[in-house]
């Protein structure tokens, strides 16, 4: 007896494309990579990186052609990265870039187990979930090694519980009253949005330092400013409760202008980025307990919704946006029927 196998529902399908576009996406800039690095313990964390988007995307193509569905065109090897060019970035960025994608890829898999019903894809998502998982593991390791992993601000240990008493507890704006200090959870997430900030403002560097485009170096450009910005409300918001926020190493870029991606590869990675960012954003709001943070999230949040408005329209003008899988448009479908008279 043959066993009935659903059909993938909007989400599964959302999520196998998403997945895909990111895992050609990263195996491009992992390829490049690997021709690079020269450190062993980074190198073999570059390589188990490159062998997870590889074995994912011969099995997403499975799933796509298995369930009939048109595999997207992502992003390639012949059309995308040019791994001859000279090396744009150290070892050491690497390696934290590496680090950071592991966290935004935990958070991604957590999201796709939750949107999908049919087993396979479950199963599917848990084994990347794991996958994932082991690669912040391993480069966790090797960063602290080296001293090149950041750790949040320190605080000292609570010596005993409480409960707000006030309702002053919320206002982080006061012409008749100081502050009160940040909690745990508030630096937290302001430490993250610090770290994902500096990553972005090198990315954006380094992709509009080998653009020959002039419209994407502006627009890379104005992401940088940006993202520094960000990070300097973020540092001056610890800085103003006395904790020192922590600072990497900036040796992360070359001086090389030879584009090793395509600007469609790049700008489809900042597009990535600034979703992330907007997405950190609103888990930084919702956690957070004074109203001056949650209102500086939120127009923060707006500036990168309209950067990233401005980059998708670059990219619609040069026919680099991938349309995700629509559904059919019923009014459109009943116009082109034939009718009788």
């Amino acid at each position: 007896m043959t066993e009935y196998q659903a059909k993938l529902t909007s989400s599964e399908i959302a999520s196998i494309w998403t997945g895909y576009m990111n895992d050609s996406m990263s195996k491009c800039v992992l390829g490049y990579f690997l021709k690079h690095v020269q450190d062993e313990e980074i190198k073999s964390i570059v390589q188990f990186s490159y062998d997870i988007s590889s074995t994912h995307l011969k099995k997403l193509t499975t799933i796509f052609q298995k369930e009939q569905i048109p595999i997207p065109t992502g992003f390639t090897y012949d059309d995308d990265v040019n791994l001859n060019a000279p090396a744009l970035y150290t070892d050491p960025f690497m390696l934290i870039y590496i680090n950071h994608m592991a966290k935004i890829g935990l958070l991604g898999y957590g999201g796709f187990i939750s949107m999908s019903a049919r087993e396979d894809m479950r199963a599917y998502y848990r084994e990347g979930l794991n996958e994932t998982s082991e690669l912040y593991e391993r480069s966790s390791k090797v960063a602290l090694s080296k001293g090149l992993f950041v750790r949040a601000p320190y605080i000292p240990y609570p010596t005993q519980t409480d409960y707000v008493d006030a309702r002053k507890y919320l206002s982080g704006i006061s012409i008749f009253s100081k502050q009160r200090p940040l909690n745990a959870v508030e630096i937290s997430h302001l430490f993250m949005n610090i770290q994902t900030n500096i990553m972005g403002t090198k990315l954006a560097i380094s992709f509009a330092q080998t653009s020959p485009r002039e419209k994407i170096q502006k627009w890379m450009l104005r992401g940088r400013d940006i993202s520094k910005k960000h990070v300097d409300i973020f540092t001056k918001i610890l800085l103003e409760n006395d904790i020192q926020p922590p600072v990497s190493s900036d040796v992360a870029i070359t001086n090389s202008t030879t584009p090793p991606f395509s600007d469609k590869l790049t700008m489809f990675h900042m597009a990535f980025m600034s979703a992330a960012g907007s997405g950190n954003y609103a888990t930084a709001a919702a956690a957070s307990q004074r109203n001056d943070l949650i209102l500086n999230y939120e127009r923060l949040a707006l500036e990168i919704a309209l950067y990233a408005k401005d980059g998708a329209d670059l990219m619609i003008d040069h026919a680099w946006m991938e349309q995700p899988p629509p559904t059919i448009d019923k009014d459109q479908l009943t116009n082109k029927k034939d009718t009788m008279k």
